[in-house]
């Protein structure tokens, strides 16, 4: 059973040119399956119209509280974060769109990802309309080389897009 404990208690902030106002009522956490362990509780304040949009999107989305949407809104913030800073291994895709008629861009894209085959673990190709192919690598690793690999693929001739999306902490290493 997971132990609520009490958070700091933050200092209110009004938002700019408004009063001071009351945090909404919170209900007690109740964990999530992604971690485990001690739940802290603690305030927030947003401004009303922010409130009403979150309150839109736990409806929309199923969450069982605001307490968990917050949860889950911290957690996407945290991994993209991850991201940016380059700690540790993360998780994601990279998705790439591209014309396979250029010439040998199929086989640079294949030795590109062949000297980085330590941070793919999976990937696979659709054929689009008007000769293009969507790729999509699923990836782990750190973020840096995430990043170098997304760049290395993106700039060659022919790839008309790349995004690389950062979507959880590391998967555990295939044995």
């Amino acid at each position: 059973m997971n132990e609520i404990i009490q958070a700091p208690p933050a200092q209110p902030v009004s938002p700019p040119g408004e009063g001071g106002g009351a945090p909404f009522a919170q209900p007690a956490a109740t964990g999530s399956p992604r971690r485990r362990g001690k739940v802290a509780r603690f305030s927030v304040c947003l401004p009303e119209g922010l409130l009403e949009e979150l309150d839109t999107m736990v409806e929309r989305r199923g969450f069982r509280s605001r307490s968990q949407a917050i949860a889950a809104l911290a957690h996407d913030g945290l991994v993209e974060f991850a991201g940016e800073v380059g700690e540790g291994a993360v998780a994601g895709t990279i998705s790439l769109v591209y014309d396979y008629r250029k010439r040998d861009l199929q086989a640079t894209l294949a030795e590109i990802q062949h000297r980085y085959y330590l941070l793919i673990v999976s990937s696979m190709h659709v054929h689009l309309e008007h000769r293009n192919y969507l790729e999509v690598l699923l990836v782990q690793g750190p973020a840096c080389e995430l990043r170098s690999l997304t760049n290395e693929l993106a700039s060659c001739k022919g790839v008309k897009s790349g995004r690389l999306s950062f979507t959880s902490a590391a998967i555990p290493p295939l044995k």
